[in-house]
């Protein structure tokens, strides 16, 4: 790659963005050259196109992600429409259940977390709007992985696999038996596998081709929640959205 050209800039640019995380939305510049790993002086100028072009906004002599980024991510096809369908369903779910429902995508090996929906007393999930999660670690992801390309779910399954809690499934078999019966039940369990004292209970969302587009699920406190009881209208709801994007994909055509 010649780093002095366009892919070279454009890789600079995209390395300081991802520098941002969730949890850390506002880094000064040591930490922004210590997560880049950018001489001094390409850092400086990396930030200042940034800023001229209103990707960053530097306040007090700090940098974060701009109300550009917001606008331009809102602006994602696929997970706009789908959100857009999915909240009335999710808002459905949660009267229901008055626990916390997620809205969720694949992207490699991980699910993305495109909406979070719950009241003032929820379970402290480890999930963040915006934030990422391994895919056999969650309810969602694992109706992610189990609908995945083979090489994605056999690359997950053969590969090391992070334990984010003491009952993180880690065994080979043991989660491609699990895979195996969401592709029959339509539904995906996590008992305390992402986080101690989480449950969950997720369901998959198809696209007009039988296309996975993402997941739903509801997560509640191990003590009063019950996953099982809820798969149902966890499932319904991923088919009501599944139905409606197809309705709009159709009227679309004419």
């Amino acid at each position: 790659m010649n780093e002095s050209g366009p892919s070279g800039v454009l890789a600079k640019a995209l390395a300081v963005l991802q520098a941002f995380t969730v949890d850390d939305t506002t880094l000064g510049f040591a930490e922004l050259q210590r997560r880049t790993v950018f001489p001094k002086g390409t850092l400086h100028r990396v930030l200042g196109d940034l800023v001229a072009a209103k990707l960053l906004d530097r306040v007090d002599g700090r940098y974060r992600l701009s109300g550009l980024v917001f606008e331009l991510g809102m602006r994602a096809s696929v997970e706009r429409g789908l959100l857009e369908v999915a909240t009335p369903f999710m808002e459905d779910l949660y009267v229901r259940t008055h626990e916390l429902v997620h809205l969720g995508v694949r992207e490699g090996s991980e699910v993305v977390y495109v909406a979070k929906m719950g009241g003032h007393q929820q379970a402290a999930s480890p999930s963040r709007l915006g934030g990422r999660m391994p895919l056999h670690s969650t309810a969602l992801g694992k109706v992610l992985l189990a609908h995945a390309p083979d090489d994605v779910r056999e690359a997950v399954l053969r590969g090391p696999k992070e334990r984010r809690a003491p009952r993180t499934i880690t065994n080979v078999d043991v989660l491609a038996r699990q895979l195996a019966d969401v592709a029959t039940t339509g539904v995906a369990f996590e008992y305390e596998e992402s986080a101690v004292g989480i449950v969950c209970v997720a369901s998959g969302i198809f696209g007009p081709a039988g296309e996975l587009l993402g997941a739903v699920s509801v997560t509640g406190p191990v003590h009063r929640f019950q996953p099982n009881r809820h798969a149902a209208a966890v499932r319904a709801a991923a088919a009501g959205i599944s139905v409606t994007l197809g309705r709009r994909a159709e009227l679309r055509r004419h």
